[in-house]
């Protein structure tokens, strides 16, 4: 039996051995072959189609980084490019993009600018953060700040939201060309994107507090109460109220310990919760979607009762404590368990009871069961438990509350399908890792976790320092590296109108500890102030004195 013979190959129509070729020169990064075979296949009639300028537009821009191609490269790119257009073919974005790096590669940021801007007019496409880089990266080695302000200003019209290596950037030009509003304004800008900076972006923050023009900017005269009342209305973590101080910085590498004090200044991070403004749109948009899902009537009902019994400090997930490793397929349902959350959450916040929020058919459950009959009226009579309609999803109900009273959350849930339906993961994410407390029992016992004690993210104090976390190779917090950013005369005018500020004892949820520059965490979340006028017992926690507002000059 001979061996079988091969299929021959159906005959290939020039185009479609054009395409094939072009494809493969595309995939070895082959850019003069590919430029070969456009000659060839323009020569011979071949009709070049969207694709093919796209994948030699990208082989010339991939190709400029490579000297011993850049010129030939930006020759024929740009040739490409007008015979797209003569030809009548609309540029994509891909398309765009790669000719800005084309322009990008010869310092022509105006013409990588000028691509981009004509994108939704003249060829009906939509810049990405990609297609803005040539023009913003080339403006910035130039140092020509201004435009690439511009080009920023124009992203934000596009809805295109810059990520940390185009606020680096930004923020460098700043720092080189001595804009300290604009440096001050990219710093909050870094803040809001990232968590964690790369070490190339903690380099140009250090260059900028150690040169001469960091020294000459801020504000001698500031309203101390004005500053704290920023940082309160922002959730913590920064004021946004410009440099404070004038005068030296001091720049060190340091680390933060367990409680959140560096270990350079001494100052307390914040464990930072989302804004006022933020916190209201976020309950109103729990609201919004709750009233789709539920029935308007019982929401709205709830949300009357809320504002009317709005003194809770915790909320908690009943259905998700008491079901906590329970059998689910017989109904399982661990009222002790329960009933040690809410012991523990009284016990911790100085005799105050917790809001359970439970569904009425569990509750009724509960209450035709004797032996948890007494339990469940005392949870009824102290205001405790609420229970919400049949056909509801109590899940609304808690979160709203968590939200509207701005309080702390018990549950394991990871809330995940509201993460998408909400207003985006990065500020649902911030939120929770400031509001929610999870549990574990271990053989009966219970163990509440804690909302961290501070953010790993860029803080800047009511002192004007500023605590800049780096990412690292390991992820433990206990290893992180920070940037400590301080002016010591800015210390020194603190101490003299609040002396003595870090021994004074406050109590926030949960717990005692020193006041940092009188900045702390009340009951309710909110932050209040002590001066050098208030004191606390150590004991109990109570705080005593009335808050004084003070203008002072380090000059």
């Amino acid at each position: 039996m001979g061996t079988p013979k091969k299929k021959k190959k159906k005959n290939q129509t020039p185009e479609s051995q054009f395409h094939l070729d072009l494809n493969l020169c595309s995939k070895n990064k082959d850019l003069r072959g590919a430029i070969s075979l456009v000659e060839s296949a323009i020569s011979n009639g071949t009709r070049l189609n969207h694709h093919h300028f796209n994948a030699l537009l990208y082989l010339c821009s991939n190709s400029v980084s490579d000297p011993s191609l850049k010129d030939f490269a930006l020759l024929n790119g740009f040739r490409i490019f007008d015979r797209m257009s003569s030809a009548g073919v609309s540029p994509s974005e891909a398309a765009i993009t790669a000719v800005a790096r084309l322009a990008a590669a010869k310092s022509d940021g105006d013409y990588a600018f000028e691509l981009v801007r004509s994108m939704m007019g003249k060829h009906n496409a939509l810049p990405r953060l990609r297609t803005y880089e040539p023009a913003l990266f080339c403006f910035v080695e130039k140092s020509e700040a201004e435009k690439a302000y511009e080009v920023e200003e124009h992203m934000a019209a596009a809805g295109v939201s810059p990520e940390e290596p185009e606020i680096a950037a930004l923020l460098r030009v700043s720092s080189e060309t001595g804009r300290g509003e604009k440096v001050y304004e990219y710093l909050h800008k870094l803040r809001s994107a990232v968590r964690c900076v790369s070490e190339s972006t903690a380099k140009i923050v250090e260059d900028w507090f150690h040169g001469e023009k960091a020294c000459e900017v801020g504000e001698v005269n500031w309203d101390v109460g004005e500053i704290r009342e920023a940082v309160s209305r922002n959730g913590g973590g920064w004021h946004g109220r410009g440099w404070i101080g004038k005068g030296e910085w001091v720049v060190r590498r340091a680390s933060v310990d367990s409680s959140g004090q560096c270990c350079c200044c001494g100052e307390k991070l914040f464990c930072v919760d989302i804004n006022d403004e933020e916190t209201e749109r976020f309950a109103q948009a729990v609201a919004a979607l709750a009233m789709e899902r539920e029935a308007k009537s019982n929401f709205s009902e709830f949300q009357d009762w809320l504002d009317k019994n709005a003194d809770y400090e915790a909320i908690v997930d009943g259905a998700n404590v008491g079901l906590y490793q329970q059998n689910y397929a017989d109904g399982g349902f661990s009222v002790s368990q329960l009933d040690a959350v809410i012991k523990e959450l009284y016990n911790k916040s100085g005799k105050k009871w917790p809001l359970v929020v439970l569904h009425n058919k569990r509750s009724r459950a509960l209450l035709e069961n004797p032996s948890n009959r007494n339990l469940v009226d005392e949870w009824i009579d102290k205001g405790i438990l609420y229970t919400t309609p049949s056909g509801s999803n109590d899940d609304w109900y808690w979160l709203y509350a968590t939200v509207k009273l701005r309080c702390l959350l018990v549950t394991n849930d990871e809330m995940r399908d509201h993460i998408f339906e909400l207003l985006g993961s990065n500020f649902f994410l911030k939120w929770k890792e400031r509001h929610q407390v999870r549990y574990t029992f271990v053989r009966g016992n219970l163990k509440l976790q804690m909302p961290p004690p501070y953010s790993s993210v860029i803080q800047e104090s009511e002192k004007g320092t500023w605590h800049v976390p780096i990412a690292g190779d390991s992820n433990e917090e206990s290893e992180r590296r920070w940037l400590c950013i301080t002016r010591p005369s800015v210390y020194k005018a603190l101490d003299e109108v609040l002396p003595n500020a870090d021994s004074i004892l406050i109590r926030d949820n949960f717990g005692l500890r020193p006041c940092t520059s009188g900045s702390f965490v009340n009951g309710n979340n909110l932050h209040g102030d002590l001066d050098s006028s208030e004191t606390s017992d150590s004991k109990t926690g109570v705080v005593t004195g009335k808050r004084k507002e003070r203008s002072f000059s380090t000059s």
